[in-house]
């Protein structure tokens, strides 16, 4: 039995722009499972049909066809037991401004049914770095003790599923590390977890399998060390100012004066620096490095062409 199934998921919602009847499909036939134990990395650009999937897993949205299980309930027709299971880490910063961190955990452990558990309370605290916020009002706490908190509240009822979206989102660089350590350690003693990030160096150290969606498919599943297998062998990476040839624009990824190019062979990067050269253009730092899997993710949605929203008379 899977941890989190999606079974043939679809979602259409009205069109605001097609003709009266007609519909938008956010997700198109969707089939994923993900296993007991698994660290699962959903991962797509804005859009592509993430939070959709979230949304209907949590059973805040109703798919529009197929059937969503968590361990073997299903999301619609056995809410309660399938959403005791689950543990969602949402984006938003979502408080209730009238308690303070202590008083805010117990409320939610009594939303399902849970009492006298302050030890695990006191736990969460501690390995969350919230031990000395306890007595403090939801108010006072700043974003990342905001986002640590949602952790907490997720992971309150200890579900055997856990659910993080963008969890790191906006947030330090101590934050992330506290985090990762305390889910790395939940994962090890048999927790399922799923994320949804756009830091895919994250996702690379984290996930086992990587499933990558766009415009509502799912267009790549694999283990993440065989899609970094497939990717393109090496990347040449150099400083220059300016604007490259447009042969190469087309090819690269550019951060500022940062320019990074897919080579396989030695002969590529001869090519690529004499056209650089030919244009005027300086070159500083030249490096190569091996291809990681934010190179595979650009190749993959490149290879995708774009696909326009489909509208359909209902």
């Amino acid at each position: 039995m899977s941890a989190i199934s999606f079974q043939s998921v679809s979602k259409s919602y009205p069109s605001p722009r097609g003709p009266h009847g007609a519909t938008f499909l956010a997700l198109d036939n969707v089939q994923l499972d993900i296993e007991e134990g698994e660290f699962f990395g959903l991962l797509g650009p804005n859009g592509a049909g993430k939070t959709t999937m979230i949304s209907i897993l949590a059973g805040l949205t109703r798919a529009t066809s197929g059937r969503v299980t968590v361990q073997g309930f299903d999301v619609q027709a056995d809410y309660a037991q399938a959403r005791r299971k689950l543990g969602i880490v949402p984006q938003e910063l979502v408080f209730d401004p009238f308690f303070n961190v202590r008083e805010a955990l117990r409320f939610q452990s009594g939303y399902f049914g849970i009492k006298k558990n302050d030890a695990w309370i006191d736990e969460l605290l501690d390995s969350l770095g919230l031990a000395d916020k306890a007595g403090a009002n939801m108010r006072q706490l700043s974003g990342g003790m905001k986002r640590r908190m949602l952790v907490a509240q997720a992971l309150v009822h200890k579900p055997p599923v856990i659910v993080l979206d963008e969890p790191t989102a906006g947030v330090d660089v101590e934050l992330r590390q506290t985090l990762w350590q305390f889910i790395s350690s939940l994962n090890k003693q048999g927790n399922t977890v799923l994320l949804t990030t756009h830091y895919l160096e994250e996702a690379e150290a984290l996930c086992g399998r990587i499933a990558m969606l766009k415009s509502g498919r799912i267009v790549a599943l694999d283990r993440t060390s065989d899609l970094l297998k497939a990717a393109s062998g090496n990347v040449l990476r150099f400083k220059t100012t300016g604007d490259l040839p447009p042969a190469l624009a087309a090819r690269a990824r550019v951060t500022g004066s940062v320019v990074q190019l897919p080579a396989h062979n030695a002969l590529e990067i001869e090519q690529y620096l004499a056209a650089v050269r030919e244009s005027g253009l300086v070159v500083e730092d030249v490096e190569m490095r091996k291809a990681d899997l934010e190179d595979v993710f650009i190749d993959i949605m490149n290879r995708h062409a774009p696909a326009k929203p489909a509208v359909a008379a209902l």
